[in-house]
């Protein structure tokens, strides 16, 4: 695909579509006003569902991908669509007419994404991610998964996904330089090489009191998420010139550690708190260092 994603959560049911108007005139805005229109190849919208009651910020009944995928592609200009679909709540008739009417909406790559941390892979009625994975191709021609290089089991995981048709696979937001260790051995054992969008997000100083994204990341027991809960809290300590460099720096080095793997790299912004201009002017910062399809 060879892009820029940038990640736009659907708005609250309650905001309804005049809400999601409003949201891609405000991303149209700031993508001018730092030198990102026409750069951001892909709006990401993933399928919202509720998680865990400890959630840091309160979850609301969200409007349906496709809906704000409608209501916002106007006001983005040249951007295509990409989507995650959890499908362990559908059976195979259901997830296939839910992915034909995804891609009649113009969604290029679908990542298929499992159940709820709270619940075992098993305990869901429907299709899993890895089945789905093969059973779709005919009809998803950009099929994703989701990618956790801190993760035990995760080469065997992801690898045994792209035997069954995964083409790409989507980071997990990044806070280490975790993902170029695994890049590294997963090309030196195998002969897959899908394409990777490397999944960066603008730390807020709301970070300190609310912890989101220490929560989204979380992996109990696994030091190595430790260290990078550990990473995000000290970022968020600092002001902001201090938050957008060390997440600048970050970029860096994760870029310079893939960059001879011989995987197609695509990259994926968001924003878990929301878009502001301090969010923008971070990324714009990144990819002025590389971006994909760029010339060095």
């Amino acid at each position: 695909m060879n892009t820029i994603a940038l990640e736009l959560v659907p708005p609250d049911l309650d905001g309804g579509v005049q809400r999601a108007v409003e949201e891609g005139r405000e991303i149209a805005e700031l993508s001018r006003e730092f030198g990102l229109t026409g750069r951001i190849g892909h709006a990401m919208i993933p399928g919202i569902i509720q998680e865990d009651a400890d959630r840091p910020v309160d979850y609301r009944p969200k409007l349906d991908t496709i809906d704000y995928w409608r209501a916002i592609r106007t006001e983005l200009g040249d951007m295509r669509g990409l989507c995650t679909q959890v499908t362990a709540f559908h059976d195979e008739q259901a997830l296939s007419e839910r992915l034909q009417d995804l891609r009649n909406a113009d969604m290029d790559g679908i990542a298929f994404v499992g159940v709820p941390r709270t619940m075992a892979d098993g305990d869901a009625p429907g299709v899993p991610p890895v089945d789905a994975l093969t059973k779709f191709q005919d009809v998803v021609p950009h099929r994703g998964s989701i990618l956790i290089p801190t993760r035990e089991g995760e080469q065997g995981r992801f690898g045994f996904k792209c035997e069954r048709g995964a083409t790409y696979g989507m980071t997990q937001l990044l806070h280490s330089t975790a993902i170029v260790d695994f890049l590294r051995e997963f090309a030196r054992t195998t002969p897959h090489r899908p394409e990777i969008l490397l999944s960066f997000g603008f730390i807020p100083g709301v970070e300190k009191s609310k912890k989101l994204i220490q929560w989204l990341i979380q992996d109990p027991g696994n030091e190595a998420v430790a260290a990078e809960q550990e990473f995000v809290a000290k970022t968020a300590e600092l002001d902001f010139e201090g938050r957008k460099n060390a997440v600048v720096d970050l970029y860096k080095r994760v870029i310079d550690g893939v960059a001879d793997l011989d995987f197609p790299i695509s990259i994926h912004l968001e924003a878990p708190y929301g878009y502001n201009k301090p969010a923008f002017e971070t990324f714009a910062a990144m990819l002025d260092y590389w971006e994909p399809g760029k010339k060095s």
